[in-house]
């Protein structure tokens, strides 16, 4: 009779783990359910990482095609930035000797 009793209570017990292996909080289908989200998430990642280094790349490369455009205005356009005083040294145009022309045939 005893015997009887614990293979029951054996029974009981494997089917109360079965139930919370199969359909509890913890259970297989949801921890693959879970894994699936996370690779998921860490593609999205992946992918706004990528788009970050892009864009950051891009933020660099405006910084110094300020600092390109600013030179060229100054050197160019001659602009200057407030509190800057700017002075142009011009050089005397040396003419040139005339080259004759040599005969066409």
């Amino acid at each position: 009779m005893i015997g009887r009793l614990i293979f029951a209570l054996l029974v009981v017990m494997f089917f109360v783990l079965q139930y919370k292996l199969w359909f509890d909080k913890g259970s297989i289908p949801r921890a693959h359910a879970l894994e699936n989200d996370l690779k998921d998430i860490r593609a999205k990642n992946d992918e706004m990482k990528r788009n970050n280094a892009r864009l950051d790349a891009d933020v660099k490369d405006l910084e110094k095609a300020g600092e390109a455009i600013e030179e060229r205005a100054r050197s160019e356009l001659g602009m200057v930035k407030k509190g800057e005083t700017l002075i142009q040294v011009k050089e005397r145009a040396t003419p040139q000797p005339a080259v004759p022309e040599s005969p066409k045939k």
